[in-house]
C-alpha cells in the first residue's frame, strides 16, 4: 500500500511540474507557441521562384550570432549562413491541420511558401493557405497574415546553446535577427 501511495504522489508531482514548465519563459512574439513539433533541420530545398540575395549583409559561408528565440537554444548561438534570399517574410497565425491549439505569431513564412501569393506583399488580416512544412500541421493550413516585412531571409546551420545536435538548414531568420560575430 505504501508503494502505491508513493507512486500516486510521484505521478501528481510529475504532472504538476510539467504543467508549470512553460510558465517561466520570456514573453516574445511567439507567446503561447509550442515549438516541440517544429522541424529543426530541413533538406535545404527552397521554394520555386525564391530569389538569391545579390548583396546580403551576411554572406553565404559567413558566421553570425542568432539574436532570436524561435526555438530553445537559438538565442546567442553561432550560426553559419547557408542561404540568403530576398523576399517578403510574414508573421502568421494558424490552426494546424493535424489538430491542436492555434499557433499565434509564427515567424517566418515567406512569400514563396504561400499558395497563389503572387509577387505583391499581402496585407495583415489576409487569409492564406500555407505550403511550408516547418512545423507539423503547417502545410495546407489556413492562416492569417499578422505582419509582413520585405527583407533578406537566411537559412542557417547552428548548434543550440541548450545542447543537442547541430540544426541544419533552419528556415528562416531575418537580417534583424542576426548580428555580426
Amino acid at each position: 500500500m505504501k508503494k502505491v501511495v508513493i507512486g500516486i504522489i510521484s505521478l501528481v508531482a510529475a504532472f504538476t511540474l510539467s504543467a508549470c514548465a512553460g510558465d517561466d519563459k520570456e514573453t516574445s512574439t511567439h507567446e503561447n507557441m509550442d515549438h516541440s513539433n517544429m522541424e529543426h533541420s530541413s533538406t535545404g530545398e527552397v521554394p520555386e521562384g525564391l530569389k538569391v540575395a545579390d548583396d546580403p549583409t551576411f554572406e553565404v559561408g559567413s558566421k553570425a550570432i542568432l539574436e532570436t528565440d524561435h526555438m530553445e537554444g537559438m538565442k546567442g548561438a553561432e550560426a553559419t549562413i547557408v542561404g540568403a534570399y530576398d523576399t517578403t517574410a510574414y508573421v502568421i497565425s494558424y490552426t494546424p491541420t493535424s489538430g491542436g491549439e492555434r499557433v499565434e505569431n509564427h515567424k517566418w513564412v515567406i512569400q514563396e511558401e504561400i499558395k497563389d501569393a503572387g509577387d505583391k506583399t499581402l496585407e495583415p488580416g489576409t487569409e492564406v493557405t500555407i505550403e511550408a512544412d516547418h512545423m507539423s500541421g503547417m502545410e495546407g493550413a489556413t492562416a492569417v497574415i499578422e505582419s509582413a516585412e520585405r527583407t533578406t531571409v537566411y537559412m542557417v546551420d547552428y548548434t543550440p546553446t541548450s545542447g543537442g545536435a547541430e540544426v541544419k538548414n533552419h528556415k528562416w531568420v531575418t537580417e534583424s535577427e542576426l548580428s555580426a560575430k
